[in-house]
């Protein structure tokens, strides 16, 4: 009888634990939540388990967190989905394979950014170089357009030798390294031909993935329309929508209809706004007419991140005060470019998706914003990064709200 009444108590006093034990890691209590992709526009907590989003509802007690991190005042979104950053550093070369290029942890997260794509800086020859040294190493989820030119984003006459220009090379290491290459792309190719967009175009049909095209010089025999109306597919990108040298807009202030065609026809319009690609005077009457952007992204590298752009919610506060509602700046800075390379896994927070989660400020004052012409905007609005978690471990925050007061501590000793 005594064997039965202890192993009775034993098992009491084992479950007792297990009941106690709280249902999630953490929960973010008090906040905004926008997820556009599951229409979540209202204040919600968010629960994490296990790395994981658990639950997104109205009121959960903070009884079943083992953490509570407040974010009252706060928009709670998914991580930032960037998809044109360069990132080909350590090599010692002066230009975008090299120099001109940026570690992805040293600016991803302290800008809410959780995802990113590396645009095109590395080709076939070199990707397994760009992966070895960057990518593999990056805790920020790295993708990455390859080149059409073997040797990427070298400069000069690197970027404008059409024998490196070999679809089938482009295809092949997009076909071996699949979980990590999203597409293609087309650079600063200033000959009066269409060799380029021609090859690259050609590498996405062969590996059934979607190209970026930043369309160089513009010229009379390679027509402006005639990429989008005849060149391009569905799902193809056009990068640098605002940059300067397109004639987006006509003589009479209007913009070009083949655009708002080309939008119809499925080719996705992104801004890139790097450090010669947002030019108020473009964008301005663009956004006013609704010649809009479908995904908001930076063309990260040092020049650009030194500049007018400086990051990815420093452009997103651009367009918040050109008129776009905050809602739709989430959506163009997550769900949609999630799409765009077809990784739909993130840029939501859907129950079961990874916990990547940016927490925004959004500050009311008096505020400018630099082009890439450095002609300055004034604004009302701005964005700034609070706090960033990836696979729910918090990676940026810059009040602190993830962590005990020091007091508290300190209390916790003495005793």
């Amino acid at each position: 009888m005594m064997r039965v009444q202890l192993l009775s108590l034993f098992l009491c006093l084992l479950a007792l634990p297990l009941a106690a034990q709280p249902k999630y890691d953490v929960v973010l209590k008090n906040g905004h939540v926008i997820d556009p992709k599951n229409n979540i526009n209202e204040k919600r907590d968010v629960a994490i388990a296990g790395g994981k989003i658990a639950a997104v509802e109205k009121n959960i007690p903070a009884s079943e967190a083992k953490q509570v991190v407040d974010v009252k005042n706060r928009y709670v979104t998914p991580g930032l989905v960037d998809i044109h950053v360069h990132v080909y550093a350590g090599t010692g070369m002066k230009a975008l394979t090299g120099d001109q290029s940026v570690y992805p942890d040293h600016f991803s997260f302290r800008s809410c950014t959780t995802t990113m794509a590396d645009a095109g800086t590395s080709g076939a020859a070199n990707f397994e170089d760009l992966k070895q040294r960057v990518l593999d190493r990056a805790k920020t989820h790295m993708y990455a357009f390859i080149n059409i030119v073997g040797h990427g984003m070298g400069g000069g006459q690197v970027e404008q030798n059409t024998a490196d220009m070999n679809s089938q090379s482009a295809a092949d290491i997009a076909k071996k390294y699949p979980d990590m290459i999203v597409g293609f792309k087309t650079a600063h190719y200033s000959a009066p031909d269409w060799t380029a967009v021609d090859r690259v175009v050609e590498a996405g049909r062969l590996a059934n993935l979607p190209v970026m095209i930043d369309f160089g010089q513009i010229k009379p025999e390679r027509p402006h329309s005639e990429l989008y109306l005849k060149k391009l597919r569905p799902g193809d990108i056009y990068t640098h929508m605002y940059r300067k040298f397109d004639p987006t807009i006509d003589a009479n202030g209007k913009v070009q209809p083949y655009l708002f065609e080309a939008k119809k026809r499925g080719i996705i319009f992104d801004v890139g706004h790097g450090g010669g690609s947002l030019i108020y005077r473009y964008a301005v009457p663009s956004m006013k007419q609704g010649f809009t952007p479908d995904s908001i992204s930076t063309d990260l590298h040092t020049g650009s991140m030194n500049a007018g752009m400086k990051d990815i919610v420093n452009v997103m506060s651009k367009f918040l005060n050109l008129g776009m509602p905050l809602q739709e700046v989430i959506l163009k800075s997550t769900w949609n470019p999630a799409k765009e390379i077809h990784r739909e896994q993130h840029g939501h927070l859907g129950v079961g998706a990874a916990a990547d989660i940016a927490v925004l400020q959004l500050e009311r004052g008096k505020f400018g914003f630099i082009d890439s012409d450095k002609m300055m905007m004034k604004g009302n609005q701005r964005l700034t990064c609070d706090m960033t978690m990836l696979g729910g471990q918090v990676m940026w925050d810059l009040n602190g709200r993830g962590s005990e007061p020091w007091e508290k501590a300190a209390a916790s000793e003495k005793k």
